[in-house]
């Protein structure tokens, strides 16, 4: 009877479990599978395919001009984000945290531009940043300055778009970390005589690690799939100084070469990549926690 019983909760739970297995089938596992072919095969965007070709694909990948400088570029523009967007969502958790009166409101006001999405915010700081019609034109005209005119400006314009959009997404997932922390524990280094700093280094942060380590994930990830900023604001300009990972993916499939497999060769690169680095930071995270 015992066995019967068993066997049926093995059965529900399976008939429970099987329309996530299949979303995850249909919507990961199948895309996974055409994209490795795809990418040992000459797949032309319009032809379809027409064999195996394989290593051709990724040696195209490798040696098309812009590879080099998109992976520059990426990497350059992950480490900018992720520093940005971690400092400052700690700082606003911290003074949410730490504000009594003000805190539903500052709450809410760091929250509001989550809820827009990144297309539709992107396009927002399209034509804010426009030396033709946006607001700040006259600004711009006066100082002779371009938001998306140079390699530098348009990725420090980039980065204030990624910052206000993402910045209070950061804060609310800090946030939980900050009240995770018992407060026996500051309440223990306050009677050590610990000043806020010693607090904040010695016990906040430590405490705050499987946060961190979220957290770092999260935005490298983002970061390292960065398109829709990019195509929207800069379109790889000024001369393909902001081309990222993957709009060259984008650019190799449906607007350059029309060639799918040689896309599927860098999507499959940025797979290695992104999961190499993801590994590594879990890997330094744990390796700190012990």
């Amino acid at each position: 009877m015992t066995k019967v019983r068993r066997n049926r909760d093995a059965a529900a739970g399976w008939l429970f479990a099987s329309p996530t297995a299949v979303f995850v089938v249909l919507l990961f596992a199948l895309p996974l599978v055409l994209v490795f072919k795809m990418s040992a095969s000459r797949w032309p965007l319009l032809a379809g395919d027409q064999g195996v070709n394989f290593p051709d694909n990724y040696v195209k990948a490798v040696e098309n001009r812009f590879f080099v400088d998109s992976i520059v570029f990426t990497l350059k523009y992950t480490f900018l984000a992720t520093v940005l967007l971690l400092a400052l969502g700690l700082g606003l958790a911290l003074l949410v945290q730490e504000s009594s009166r003000w805190r539903n409101l500052l709450r809410v006001s760091f929250l509001i531009p989550s809820a827009l999405g990144l297309a539709s915010a992107s396009l927002l700081f399209y034509v804010l940043y426009s030396p033709l019609a946006g607001p700040l034109a006259p600004v711009m005209e006066d100082l002779g300055i371009s938001f998306l005119g140079t390699p530098n400006m348009a990725l420090g314009s980039t980065l204030f778009l990624i910052v206000w959009r993402y910045a209070g997404f950061y804060m609310l997932l800090m946030l939980v970390g900050l009240q995770s922390v018992p407060s026996e524990v500051y309440e223990a280094a306050h009677l050590d005589g610990a000043t806020r700093w010693q607090q904040f280094r010695r016990v906040t942060l430590p405490l705050l690690r499987p946060t961190l380590a979220l957290t770092t994930v999260l935005c490298v990830t983002g970061s390292l799939l960065a398109f829709e900023q990019f195509y929207i604001l800069t379109k790889g300009g000024p001369d393909n100084s902001t081309v990222s990972v993957v709009q060259l993916i984008y650019t190799v499939a449906f607007q350059g070469q029309n060639d799918l497999g040689v896309a599927a060769a860098l999507s499959v690169i940025a797979l290695f990549a992104l999961v190499v680095i993801n590994v590594a930071q879990l890997r330094a995270f744990r390796y700190e926690g012990t």
